[in-house]
């Protein structure tokens, strides 16, 4: 029982023995005084009678008159005059009328009998005869009676009236409790509120002022670690004339992308150097040259910017030299791609920023899953050279390897569009264990799309496609579907991702909340996992966050990289964890710049107790250096390759 309920019972309690004390006390004063009232009108009738009669002691028939005449008032229960020699009887008027007013079962409960008073009738100095009066208690008990209710209507307005202001009150007063139990449950889904009202009350003055201190402390902790992070990263992997990724990010991710993975597709590497820095630097200066650099660094960075392009990476290596890594782009769009770059390019030019014509060469290599770094860079200088050699164009593509037959734009929507409208998605789980203890904590749901020969197709292959197609929170949506359906029937924790598609279109948003809030009954079992490459405003997502979880769903964060600063007020999402991005984690063991991210990482959320797991783990060795570094969880080919549900 909470303890308003507690306190409203025990007012309530109090009110029922202090109004019904106070009920019988009244009743009972008033008895006596009726008691007292009674015995002084008897006495008075006997003593008027006494003094009436003396005259007429002898006269029978007028003693007989006046005691008629008094005990027709109806006062009286009975009249007597007897004579005191002899004790025999003169005169005696009773009657046996009862209240009708009043319930008999209240004139037995006060007990009101009828009081008695006498007086001498004199003849001279003798003692002639005696007047015994008894008053009738009729008229004491109907007015005991009305003031019995009266007392009582009074007494349970009073009490009705106190209760009301006394629960109000409480509510009132004990409305911070409510509130702070709301913070509390807020901190344990990893929100941390304070709350801008103090209570007047001394008491819980004190305790709201202490949460909201300890929430502020560690919001703190979190602001200053995150802040760390992200300096750390800027240090390690960012570079600082063009805020672009560097050469070390660069090399990062070019190897995790050509691991074997299915969500890994193929794709092209731009590689960009300016022409003649060197005599750049001799004819502009070295303050021309650096914003020439920075420049061109800009207009690689509003490529990244467009729709589809949040896995690219666009890095500048050393001097004049970029790359833009470009994951899931055909041959096709490639050389719109470096078309359009050239283009921008010759702005810079017509600007003054550079006097070179070209201002810089584009060398455009294809890479694939399995493939080494090395080859794929040895290519894209290959590329870049025979560019440098051309006299109509800055910018060369190389292909050098077989590919499979490649399928045009109206095969793919052809075989999408019906895998989506008649379901022919085949549901892949990868499983996610604790560190340390190798628990299962869930399985991450991945997707296979059925061609029409019904081979699977991996995600790697048909997501940039389905990008491309604009059918992107389409795809979402049949992938939340089949698996809530697969939730129904096996109820074990699953995590689905969300395209940016769907977080960024109100409609697709609105379709996807419906959905979610017409399945609340296996809500608990799924975690929403949203993508930090492509995320929405702060506030937008802070406002996403509250609507999934408000429907029983969680949300997680996947390819985390350590930008805090991305996410706005992470203290206030609620997030069931952090998936830290592979890059990260591929031979963690062996760099010890990567240990010491994760361990920044680690102590920015280890503050506000959020989970982190570990994307793409591969090997003994790298768990073994998670599960050092406090790490909650892993995924990867070494906890578990994707496979159906039924072949785990």
């Amino acid at each position: 029982m909470s303890l308003l309920k507690q306190l409203f019972l025990a007012i309530c309690l109090f009110l029922v023995v202090a109004f019904t004390g106070s009920f019988i006390a009244g009743v009972e004063s008033s008895r006596e005084q009726l008691i007292s009232q009674l015995r002084s009108h008897a006495q008075d009738a006997a003593t008027a009678l006494g003094l009436s009669m003396t005259p007429h002691v002898d006269d029978p028939a007028m003693i007989e008159l006046m005691v008629s005449s008094i005990f027709d008032s109806g006062y009286f229960a009975s009249i007597r005059v007897v004579r005191i020699a002899d004790d025999s009887l003169i005169v005696e008027r009773s009657t046996e009328i009862r209240p009708e007013s009043v319930p008999g079962w209240f004139v037995e409960l006060v007990d009101l009998q009828p009081q008695g008073g006498d007086a001498l009738i004199m003849r001279g100095w003798e003692q002639a005869a005696r007047v015994e009066v008894l008053s009738h208690p009729q008229f004491a008990l109907a007015k005991l009676w009305d003031s019995a209710l009266g007392s009582l209507f009074w007494l349970l307005l009073c009490g009705l009236v106190s209760a009301v202001l006394g629960g109000w009150l409480l509510r009132t007063q004990l409305r911070p409790l409510d509130n702070m139990v709301q913070q509390a449950q807020a901190i344990s889904r990893r929100e941390f509120l304070t709350l801008p009202r103090v209570p007047r009350t001394p008491e819980l003055k004190r305790v709201v002022l202490a949460m909201n201190q300890m929430v502020d402390k560690l919001k703190t902790l979190f602001a200053e670690e995150a802040a760390r992070s992200e300096k750390l990263r800027e240090e390690a992997y960012q570079d600082s004339l063009t805020g672009l990724a560097n050469r070390r990010q660069f090399d990062i991710r070019l190897s995790n992308q050509l691991v074997i993975n299915e969500q890994h597709p193929e794709g092209y590497l731009l590689l960009l150097r300016l022409n003649d820095l060197g005599g750049l630097n001799q004819r502009l200066g070295g303050q021309r040259t650096d914003a020439l650099i920075a420049a061109l660094g800009d207009q690689l960075r509003q490529l990244l910017t467009l729709p589809g392009r949040s896995q690219w990476l666009a890095s500048r290596n050393r001097g004049g030299e970029f790359t833009l890594l470009a994951p899931g782009l055909n041959g096709e769009d490639a050389d719109r791609l470096a078309s359009e770059l050239s283009e921008a390019l010759n702005s810079l030019k017509q600007t003054g920023a550079s006097d070179c014509d070209p201002v810089a060469y584009i060398g455009i290599a294809a890479f694939r899953p399995g493939e080494q770094s090395e080859a794929v860079l040895s290519r894209a200088d290959q590329a870049l050279a025979q560019a440098q050699s051309r006299s109509d164009r800055c910018w060369e593509r190389l292909d050098d390897f077989t590919t499979r037959p490649t399928q045009g734009l109206h095969d793919w929507r052809g075989w999408i569009d019906d895998a989506l409208t008649q379901g022919k998605l085949q549901l892949y789980f990868q499983p996610v264990a604790e560190c340390a203890a190798g628990t299962l904590m869930q399985h991450k749901v991945l997707a296979r799309l059925l061609d029409p020969a019904g081979e699977a197709i991996t995600a790697g292959r048909f997501l940039p496609w389905i990008e491309r197609l604009g059918w992107a929170a389409r795809f979402d949506l049949a992938m939340l579907e089949h698996s809530l359906d697969h939730l129904t029937r096996h109820p074990q924790p699953l995590a689905l991702s969300l395209s940016a598609a769907t977080l960024r279109n109100e409609q697709d948003k609105a379709r996807l909340l419906d959905a979610l809030n017409s399945r609340k009954d296996v809500a608990h079992l799924m975690t929403l996992e949203i993508d930090e490459r492509h995320l929405p405003p702060p506030a937008e997502l802070e406002a996403l966050s509250q609507a999934i979880r408000e429907a029983g769903f969680n949300l997680g964060l996947q390819h985390f990289g350590g930008r805090f600063s991305l996410i706005g007020n992470l203290t206030h999402l609620g997030l069931a964890y952090l998936k830290i991005d592979g890059t990260y984690i591929r031979a963690i063991d062996q760099e010890s710049d990567k240990r010491l991210f994760i361990e920044a990482i680690f102590r920015a959320t280890n503050s506000i107790d959020l989970p982190l797991i570990a994307e793409m783990v591969e090997t003994e060795e790298e768990l073994a250096v998670l599960t050092e570094l406090g790490i909650h969880g892993a995924m990867g080919r070494l906890i578990g390759a994707p496979a159906p549900w039924g072949s785990k």
